[in-house]
């Protein structure tokens, strides 16, 4: 008879302890920092999506592809570094092909030839992030050399001037985190929207 009270007691005192826990950490804290974000960050707690005109057109921390239907770049675009997940935030990840797979090796080699092409610069003008995804497949940044390397291209497309568009990267560049981490980078979808604006 006590061991059944005893075991009626845990059981009540463990059911209790779920009710307490999911009501706190399963209710109480998500909204408590649901709250705290939208407040003290708005535009990053939803996402740091980008609008024009009203109409959101992606994130800022999330890359995304400027092509046509067919896969192939835009080319009064600048382009975005390659995705191993196609650009889909939902399936976030990089290739996991080490750096002598051949697939892997052979891909890159590709890229290079593709890219020399779009941008008439040498392949080996022809930046490291050009061709190669990111960890996350995601990344929305380009370096400042493979921005430059694309402006004589935009440029042309659009009729602008190299100069203008040259500045208009420069205006768009990122200095390092806290002024010493990283490199300076250019957020892709930013640029181009500040691209179509002066363009338009």
């Amino acid at each position: 008879m006590f061991g059944i009270r005893s075991a009626g007691r845990q059981f009540a005192t463990a059911a209790r302890a779920l009710i307490v826990a999911t009501v706190v950490l399963g209710i109480a804290y998500p909204l408590l920092v649901t709250g705290v974000s939208q407040v003290a960050l708005p535009a990053a707690a939803d996402g740091s999506l980008v609008s024009v005109d009203g109409k959101d057109v992606g994130s800022a921390l999330v890359g995304q592809a400027f092509t046509d239907a067919d896969g192939n770049a835009l080319p009064q675009y600048f382009q975005s570094r390659p995705s191993a997940v196609g650009y889909d935030a939902s399936s976030s990840g990089g290739s996991n092909l080490g750096p002598e797979n051949p697939d892997l090796v052979s891909s890159i080699a590709d890229r290079i030839s593709v890219t020399a092409a779009l941008d008439n610069v040498t392949t080996d003008q022809v930046t490291a992030d050009a061709v190669t995804a990111s960890a996350s497949g995601l990344d929305p940044h380009i370096s400042v050399d493979n921005a430059l390397n694309q402006v004589a291209r935009v440029a042309a497309e659009r009729g602008l001037d190299e100069a203008a568009v040259r500045e208009l990267v420069e205006d768009n560049t990122q200095g390092r985190m806290l002024g010493f981490l990283g490199e300076p980078a250019v957020n892709v979808l930013k640029l181009n929207i500040a691209l179509d604006k002066m363009d338009g």
